[in-house]
């Protein structure tokens, strides 16, 4: 599974594409299969995202897992103060982010 991912432009929040849009939460996100990058070009070119990538992802009940340990923080925010954290859309998302 292939999803997208950048950041928003005005925020600075990382979001993921849901397929007709951009989540903050990356149990929206949806299998871009092999248009992830024109996705990602057209988005960035429209301003809708800044640095928007295709990385790999596990589907999961909770919906798709970042494969690499570096997106799945990136999907609930900063490390060292979980206070700061991103409070998933789905509470059970906290299962399997790190």
């Amino acid at each position: 599974m292939k999803i997208v991912t950048g950041n928003d432009l005005v925020t600075g929040d990382v979001i993921w594409w849901t397929g007709d849009g951009w989540s903050r939460h990356v149990e929206h996100a949806v299998d871009v299969d092999s248009q992830g990058d024109a996705i990602g070009a057209r988005e960035e070119a429209a301003r809708r995202v800044n640095g928007p990538y295709v990385i790999q992802a596990e589907p999961t009940d909770a919906g798709p897992r970042p494969a690499h340990i570096k997106d799945r923080i990136r999907a609930i925010g900063p490390t060292v103060r979980t206070d700061l954290g991103l409070k998933p859309a789905d509470p059970s998302i906290g299962d399997w982010v790190i």
